[in-house]
């Protein structure tokens, strides 16, 4: 099992902050976002990390060497970082990921350490974590059927239809993975599509009959930071825990 970080972009909703700092290196208390992340992939026993980087790459791994020297880490420099979106962040992994398994987050939500450890001990070998709220059109939204399996994904699911909203957490087994790799190859090679989010690929991956699971982890703290509002509401969120 290997643990995917993208952190490429640029986080140009928080800037001034982001000028001169990537959204990750961002303080949320004592700690900033990818040291929360980090942190919590080694509570669940994971050592080898991936970090897809773009904006500012030097100072993410100056901070990881420098924090976590024992890790065993792989960068991988998306250099189209500012033309481009995670879909072809994600690809860039690819060699890196051959017969492993992947945990995929983003590197912009602060979260529960439980959510991957619920991940990694669900009996599904493809799942994503699910938070189940009153969703809103912005949102990675999910559709499933009654066992749990998704169906749709993306912004574009009818608030309806929604069971609840993806978190940004996933976990893929090794035959998903590679049919998954199909898929987005295709999209970026052929296609060109290389601003789409990678929720796309889980699409098509699903209508193709591929078996996705979601995990529910409503009742574990998660929120994406976007804003200074939400960079704000995470550090209170934090400090009401401890």
């Amino acid at each position: 099992m290997k643990a995917v970080i993208l952190a490429a972009g640029i986080a140009s909703r928080l800037r001034p902050l982001t000028d001169d700092t990537p959204k990750c290196l961002l303080k949320v208390g004592e700690k900033n976002i990818l040291e929360l992340t980090i942190d919590n992939i080694i509570a669940n026993n994971i050592d080898d990390v991936i970090i897809v980087t773009g904006y500012l790459e030097e100072k993410i791994k100056n901070f990881v060497s420098n924090k976590y020297p024992d890790l065993n880490v792989i960068y991988i420099y998306n250099e189209v970082y500012s033309s481009t979106n995670n879909i072809y962040s994600l690809w860039l992994t690819k060699e890196s990921l051959s017969g492993d398994e992947m945990l995929l987050m983003d590197s912009d939500i602060i979260f529960d350490k439980e959510i991957i450890t619920k991940l990694l001990a669900s009996d599904h070998e493809s799942c994503l974590a699910l938070k189940s709220h009153d969703v809103q059109d912005e949102e990675i939204k999910v559709k499933a059927d009654e066992n749990g399996r998704v169906l749709e994904i993306g912004k574009e699911v009818k608030l309806q239809d929604a069971n609840g909203e993806s978190i940004g957490i996933e976990k893929f087994g090794v035959e998903t993975l590679k049919q998954l790799f199909t898929i987005i190859e295709r999209k970026i090679v052929v296609e060109k599509n290389v601003n789409q989010f990678y929720e796309a690929a889980f699409q098509e991956l699903a209508d193709n009959g591929a078996n996705i699971y979601t995990v529910d982890t409503t009742d574990y703290v998660c929120m994406e930071i976007d804003t200074d509002a939400d960079l704000e509401e995470a550090r209170l969120i934090l400090l009401n825990q401890h």
